[in-house]
């Protein structure tokens, strides 16, 4: 964020990258300056292989776009991007995405508008639901790539020319989510192309800040202070149900269905945990209902404590389970765990019986939250 800051600093005094020298943090990083040489790199790819800056020498203009998984701008840019590699390739234009995070230093609570983290194996999860055509890099163990462009957020676009001198640096276009006026990185692939000099060589960037390893700490501080969190457990009578199931509350709501007697369900209260931890800035809540004997409210307790589950926690004071599977969702068949994400208005999205899949949860979450703000 910081470097975001910095940018947002030279706009207020009449500035812009071009002209002044832009320091984000690591302290000393700067980003590259136009006419300076593409910085080799040779990082793995999601397809397998290694990816080299002279893989690539063939190319009239080299397009390097530092992204990453996590973030909502990158990925309201991702089939922006995708086109112009299919738009392009013919024309002698490669492209090639890196990821600059460091995936330890990313928090839960910057997770909030995705499935996946920053890490290596769920970069290979996105590149291939979401189709890449272009390769798409890990820099997140070293991040020598990432400081030798000095990249200050994600997205952020590196053009160069057949020469790999920097010719454009900045954004991708001005639109992010709106109508699009300014196709900032297409026309300078369209100038270099013509023979001709860039129209605007520098534009500000704007998106989520990188992930630097010196962050790592932050993050773990983030988990101490959340497991910190008082936990408690209320009793829920079946009115009480069927109110939580007409969800009159404007926030997207996971039910999950466990008892102490149930190691699924126990197993799988961390993940939950997580979820919690990554959407509830937004509109969202984590409500668990214990079906364990009432009497046993101590123990469901400490179970719920010792798991961190710092959401919306009940014990179930009805032993008639017909009665609550009607006033939950008359769709239950009876199993724990069970899992279920009733939208607001009462509407379920989302039902299964059964220790989660919690990448199949997290996709079912966010594609009613959205995945940009």
């Amino acid at each position: 964020m910081k470097s975001v800051l910095a940018l947002i600093l030279l706009a207020s005094l009449g500035l812009t990258a071009s002209s002044a020298t832009v320091l984000a943090d690591p302290p000393g990083l700067k980003t590259l300056p136009i006419g300076a040489s593409a910085p080799d790199f040779e990082l793995p790819g999601v397809d397998g292989k290694n990816h080299a800056l002279k893989d690539y020498a063939d190319a009239k203009v080299l397009v390097v776009y530092f992204t990453c998984n996590h973030c909502p701008t990158a990925q309201a840019y991702e089939k922006r991007v995708a086109k112009l590699h299919d738009d392009y390739k013919d024309k002698g234009v490669a492209v090639v995405a890196i990821s600059p995070n460091d995936p330890k230093a990313v928090r839960l609570d910057e997770l909030g508008y995705t499935d996946l983290t920053d890490s290596f194996e769920d970069m290979k999860i996105r590149a291939r639901d979401h189709h890449y055509p272009y390769p798409y890099l890990f820099d997140g163990e070293t991040q020598a790539t990432s400081k030798a462009y000095g990249v200050l957020a994600t997205p952020h676009v590196y053009v160069f020319d057949a020469g790999r001198k920097l010719r454009y640096v900045g954004r991708f276009d001005d639109g992010e989510v709106k109508t699009v006026k300014s196709h900032d990185a297409i026309n300078a692939v369209d100038a270099l192309l013509a023979g001709k000099e860039v129209p605007t060589a520098t534009t500000r960037v704007f998106g989520c800040s990188t992930k630097w390893a010196d962050k790592q700490a932050d993050a773990v501080k983030s988990l101490e202070k959340w497991n910190a969190e008082p936990v408690a457990i209320e009793s829920i009578d079946l009115p009480g149900v069927a109110k939580l199931a007409r969800n009159e509350t404007d926030k997207l709501t996971v039910v999950n269905l466990w008892a102490t007697w149930c190691g699924p369900c126990v197993t799988e209260l961390p993940e939950l945990v997580t979820m919690n931890r990554m959407y509830r800035g937004r509109k969202f809540r984590l409500v668990t209902i214990s079906l364990d004997d009432p009497a046993k409210k101590d123990e469901a307790l400490k179970t719920l404590k010792d798991k961190h589950v710092s959401a919306s926690n009940y014990i179930l004071t009805s032993s008639d389970r017909d009665a609550f599977a009607e006033a939950l969702d008359k769709d239950w068949p009876g199993p724990v765990p069970y899992t279920l994400i009733i939208a607001p208005g009462g509407e379920v999205v989302y039902r299964h019986v059964g220790e989660i899949n919690p990448l199949e949860v997290k996709r079912a979450i966010v594609a009613k939250l959205g995945r940009t703000y």
